[in-house]
């Protein structure tokens, strides 16, 4: 089903088959509605806008704060959904949704302040305000890899701010969401205020992007698709927020905790099965401490177990055969130009769609690895003798999500905090992420910023009001 005007959708022309990338088995189906109805669902938002604009602050909070305690309360099916639609290992699927509901809870606190700095007025006889206002009808874009967290990122932050939303999930990943527009439903949630439409990406958002009553639209995916929306909106000049793809490197220096290096680098790999747009794809070390980081790297790599989501895993099935030939061709590619696989490498016995956790070494700076997302559970690793090299190599490419860095010197912290050009910089540590930051990238990978207070901002504007006082 789909859920516009708070109810419903079961009927389309056409359905959307979703299955279990562990094995195959079918799960479900959903509506593949068309642009007829996508525009219907912002017709549906568009009439909800003014009522849910005109709560007091404190009213959209509490059924924020409902709906926050309704995902908890639901964690255990929610997280049976997510690993049976994504795959991804169970504990990790708990641990997405207690993730999406600390954003519903955080945008349900910052409902209450949408306060903006006052301006002193430069007239005499004039008094100056400034406002900040909900935009109108905001469109949601969500991906497969984090179906529920990277939904209410979006959806608390626009609805917090007195935005309505029309959302579309991933086709591979819809009952995340479905379940969440259910559970925002029995919050409280008004008809029309949050909608999901299920359907063929090309068709459902496209009219969305046409659609000058959609103010806003909030886009998670890869970069290529972000160009296509960023012209598509240009006509009807829409407030455009996008996390798009990641690139991300893992510099290590000769003076890292070595041990620390090594388990931090299997985490900001091997997440989510190497499916995340955080994840650490070039991995750069210094030619000191070289050889016995890819020693012990290569050894946690292969004590990684893999099998189905249920089973509680480290690494889960990819989403589909495209990500499997993907990491296929990037293997393959380093080996003809001269890397060396020391572990893993191919398809893993567990069945069609999981591969292997791997490790090359070696990488020559031309292989389509060191170029191209990997988004899977390849790694690939060179080594570096100098800090200008490493932070040119670092920054030579079109993405800015996130970069990792290893080194114990305080004066290097900061040089490479401020050198590398990336949205996002973690400092012996993977996990950064979180309600209270502002998430986002530099260059391609990225526009605007999700969570924190300035992920509400973005689906505000801010209005100027003088009057004269005499």
């Amino acid at each position: 089903m789909a859920y516009i005007g708070g109810e419903p959708v079961f009927a389309g022309r056409d359905v959307i088959a979703v299955n279990d990338p562990a094995n195959g088995e079918f799960l479900g189906q959903v509506p593949a509605l068309n642009a007829e109805v996508a525009r219907r669902a912002v017709d549906a938002a568009e009439a909800a806008f003014a009522g849910w604009a005109g709560l007091l602050p404190q009213e959209r909070s509490t059924i924020l704060r409902r709906w926050f305690d309704l995902i908890v309360a639901a964690k255990e099916d929610l997280a049976l959904i997510m690993t049976l639609e994504q795959g991804k290992p169970i504990s990790e699927s708990r641990g997405e949704i207690d993730y999406a509901a600390s954003f519903i809870e955080f945008f349900a606190e910052e409902a209450k302040r949408p306060n903006i700095e006052g301006v002193t007025s430069h007239l005499p006889d004039a008094e100056v305000e400034l406002w900040r206002e909900p935009a109108g009808v905001a469109a949601l874009v969500t991906p497969w890899n984090f179906p529920a967290a990277m939904l209410t990122r979006k959806a608390g932050a626009a609805l917090a701010a007195g935005c309505t939303c029309v959302a579309h999930p991933s086709g591979e990943t819809p009952f995340s969401a479905i379940a969440l527009a259910v559970l925002g439903e029995r919050a409280g949630l008004p008809a029309g205020v949050f909608n999901v439409v299920t359907g063929k990406a090309a068709e459902i958002v496209g009219a969305w992007t046409e659609d000058a009553r959609v103010r806003v639209l909030s886009f998670t995916g890869s970069t290529e698709i972000g160009r296509l929306l960023y012209r598509q909106s240009a006509e009807t000049v829409k407030r455009l927020v996008m996390e798009l793809g990641g690139h991300a490197p893992f510099i290590a220096f000769d003076d890292a905790d070595i041990d620390q290096a090594v388990e931090e680098a299997v985490k900001a790999k091997f997440a989510t099965s190497g499916q995340d747009c955080l994840g650490a794809n070039r991995f750069f070390v210094h030619r000191s401490i070289h050889e016995e980081f890819c020693k012990r790297f290569a050894a946690a790599t292969e004590a990684l177990s893999v099998g189905p989501g249920m089973e509680d895993p480290d690494i889960g099935p990819l989403m589909n055969e495209k990500a499997i030939a993907k990491q296929r061709e990037h293997v393959a590619d380093a080996l003809e130009r001269g890397a060396r696989c020391i572990t893993g490498g191919k398809v893993h016995a567990a069945g069609p769609l999981f591969f292997e956790p791997t490790v090359l070494v070696d990488v020559p700076d031309d292989a389509l690895i060191m170029r191209e997302e990997t988004f899977g559970p390849v790694a690939a690793i060179t080594v570096f003798d100098d800090e200008d090299d490493v932070v040119a190599k670092a920054n030579a490419t079109e993405y800015g999500l996130i970069a990792y860095v290893h080194t114990n010197d305080p004066r290097r912290i900061y040089r490479m905090s401020r050198a590398l050009q990336f949205g996002m910089v973690a400092v012996n540590r993977t996990k950064v992420t979180g309600a209270p930051i502002p998430f986002g990238g530099m260059k391609q990978s990225g526009m605007g910023r999700e969570g924190a207070r300035l992920g509400m901002e973005e689906f505000t504007e801010v209005k100027y009001v003088c009057r004269d006082w005499r």
